[in-house]
Order: structure tokens, then sequence, then C-alpha cells
């Protein structure tokens, strides 16, 4: 056994950090492809609602912290995480605390949404509607700032707990639980 697997322990599987890395990239290509490169903007946004389907499903069937039922918390557990972190008294959790699993839950939802909508002003019936086009606009727009508060979430509590939250995702494995640490 080396000291990392003594140290630590497994928590996201490798199809849920393909499915994080997966979407980083179907919607950065999608970002950068929009009204230049109209079949890649499309496919990659084909690509992401894919995932999203994936992920909703794997919430359900996957292992035991890639399941909703495991990490997704009452909105006033939110609301009481987040009063902890402005006091500075958040505890650590060894899966997604409950300010991450409320902004995977908006995250996917978003790209959903954003993915729908692109995919409907591909149809006949759509092509050229206005407020379709502009809730797909929106929606991607929402989503960049989104994934700028995620990634403040993640570099804000990588730093409080002392544990780099992206390695995790990319290696699977966090710091075992002690103390306070809700597993």
């Amino acid at each position: 056994m080396t000291d990392m697997t003594r140290t630590t322990v497994p928590v996201w599987d490798p199809l849920v950090r393909l499915f994080h890395w997966s979407l980083v990239a179907a919607f950065a290509i999608a970002w950068l492809t929009a009204d230049e490169l109209d079949r890649i903007h499309e496919w990659s946004g084909y690509v992401a609602g894919g995932l999203v389907a994936f992920r909703l499903l794997w919430g359900l069937i996957g292992p035991r912290h890639a399941r909703f039922s495991q990490f997704v918390r009452s909105p006033a557990a939110v609301g009481q995480y987040l009063r902890d972190i402005l006091r500075g008294r958040e505890r650590r959790f060894v899966g997604h605390n409950p300010a991450g699993a409320a902004m995977i839950l908006a995250l996917l939802a978003i790209t959903a949404m954003t993915a729908t909508t692109g995919w409907m002003t591909t149809l006949d019936v759509y092509w050229g509607i206005k407020w379709v086009e502009d809730v797909h606009e929106i929606m991607a727009n929402l989503m960049i700032v989104m994934v700028a508060i995620h990634v403040t979430g993640v570099a804000l509590t990588s730093l409080r707990h002392r544990e780099n939250l992206v390695r995790a995702m990319i290696v699977g494995r966090k710091r075992a639980p002690s103390g306070t640490d809700i597993d």
C-alpha cells in the first residue's frame, strides 16, 4: 500500500471524472465556436446534452459518492452551509458539500436548458424564433457566470480545507475523513 492510498479514500469514480472533464470540454468548445463553426458548435451541444442525460442516470444508479441521494441536501442545509462559510466554520465533506451539490444541480439544469434550446433552433418549427434563440443565449451566458462561481467555490474550499479539489477530480481520491469531517 502506498502512502497515498493509506491517507486517502476513493471518492469520485472514473465515470464521474470522465463526465466532469468531458462536460468542461464540450461546453468550452460550444462556447468558443458559437456563431463561427456551426457544425462543431451543434455537435458539442449534443455531446453536452448526452453527458447530462448520462449524469442524471449515474446519479441514480452509480456508486455511493456519485448518487444524488448521497450528496443533495435541502435548501435549508445549503443556506446553513453558506452561513458557516461566512463564519469560517464550515465542515469538510469527503464527497460534495451542500453548496457544491446545489451547484451541480444548477449546472446540470442550465446545461440541459442550453442544449435543449440549441437543439430547438435546428428544428423547422422553431428556426428563427427569437425567444428560443434568446433563451439559448441567456442560458449559455448564465453558464459562464455559474462556472465562475463554481471555480471560485472550488478554490475557496481547496484553500480552507487544504485539499486540492481539482487534483481530486482527476485522480478520484481525497484525504480520508477525520475529526468533524462528513463522509
